[in-house]
């Protein structure tokens, strides 16, 4: 993996200390970063690959760090990378699937200033915010807010209003999304491009976290019923919902759903779109729930039953240290 000194924000982006109300140097020391290592063999290696960094800002007061999720998937090596050089190991202890947020406790004394959590439902467009990277400021975003509204991801996710920000962080994977008064208002989770052609940054909002963060110290991920999954991917191509991929070994796969297939209904409801799709599925029960799908295959009606899955099931447990 390349060296978190192989990339650099341009200047012209760049926060500048005069333009906001809190001590920015401080707070940006908060954010570290983070390299995580998979085994070869993990469910996730084949689209995530084995080696992944990005970045986790510092929570609470005993070396807790939320990322975005996907960096630390099946990891059995983390280590967080502090602004004052020194590299120590951390142990995955959270994931939720619904959010993508992800927990790391450090293994060891961080001492970094934790950042409050704040209130993303108080974001607004147009709003003047920062993208923190590990790094300080030559590796963080002056950012301002385009856009909160829905986001569906082909990998069976939906948020029902994610915070969307430019100019883009081009090192988003877990980046701190930083509001007015220096408090956490979202975790960076994807670059897209806008209609404009320019990037933007997805930003999964805070608020998302704290019902849930209780669960997830204790018990690793939420309680409650756990979402059905399908392990198959879908675009929204041309006005259709159409099957790009199906995870290897998963319920689709088993099901024999094929790439091309486009996807019709879910027990005989149409499918509008594809958060609509997915919510559909979701509404259906718990993981292990049967999930009629009506497909068109080859200019063909099909009918498809797949019995759905925990997604948790196929990934490997964090390695404990």
């Amino acid at each position: 993996m390349p060296s978190i000194a192989d990339w650099k924000i341009a200047a012209a982006v760049q926060p500048r200390p005069e333009d906001y109300a809190y001590d920015l140097d401080r707070v940006l020391q908060s954010v570290v970063g983070l390299r995580a290592v998979m085994p070869s063999d993990a469910f996730t290696a084949e689209a995530l690959g084995t080696e992944r960094a990005g970045h986790g800002v510092a929570i609470g007061d005993r070396g807790l760090i939320l990322t975005i999720g996907y960096l630390i998937t099946e990891a059995d090596q983390i280590w967080l990378h502090l602004p004052d050089g020194r590299a120590i190991a951390g142990s995955a202890i959270g994931f939720d699937q619904a959010t993508g947020f992800g927990l790391v406790q450090a293994l060891g004394s961080i001492g970094l200033p934790a950042l409050p959590l704040g209130d993303s439902s108080a974001v607004a467009i147009g709003d003047k915010l920062v993208v923190g990277g590990s790094g300080g400021r030559k590796r963080s975003v002056a950012a301002h807010v385009v856009g909160k509204q829905e986001f569906a991801g082909y990998w069976e996710y939906v948020l029902d209003e994610a915070i969307f920000t430019a100019p883009s962080h081009p090192n988003w994977g877990g980046t701190a999304l930083i509001g007015p008064r220096g408090e956490l208002l979202g975790i960076g989770s994807l670059q897209l491009e806008a209609s404009a052609g320019n990037d933007i940054n997805m930003v999964v909002p805070i608020d998302l976290l704290k019902p849930i963060l209780d669960d997830m110290l204790s018990f690793g991920a939420r309680k409650g019923p756990v979402r059905p999954w399908l392990g198959m991917y879908v675009a929204d191509a041309d006005d259709k919902l159409v099957v790009m991929g199906v995870t290897n070994r998963g319920p689709a796969q088993r099901a024999k759903i094929e790439v091309g297939d486009v996807l019709v209904a879910v027990n005989g409801a149409k499918a509008e779109s594809l958060a609509d799709l997915f919510r559909k599925i979701w509404a259906l029960g718990e993981a292990g729930v049967d999930v009629r799908l009506e497909l068109l295959r080859d200019n063909r009606d099909v009918e498809v039953t797949v019995r759905s899955a925990d997604r948790n099931a196929f990934l490997k447990s964090p390695r404990m240290h």
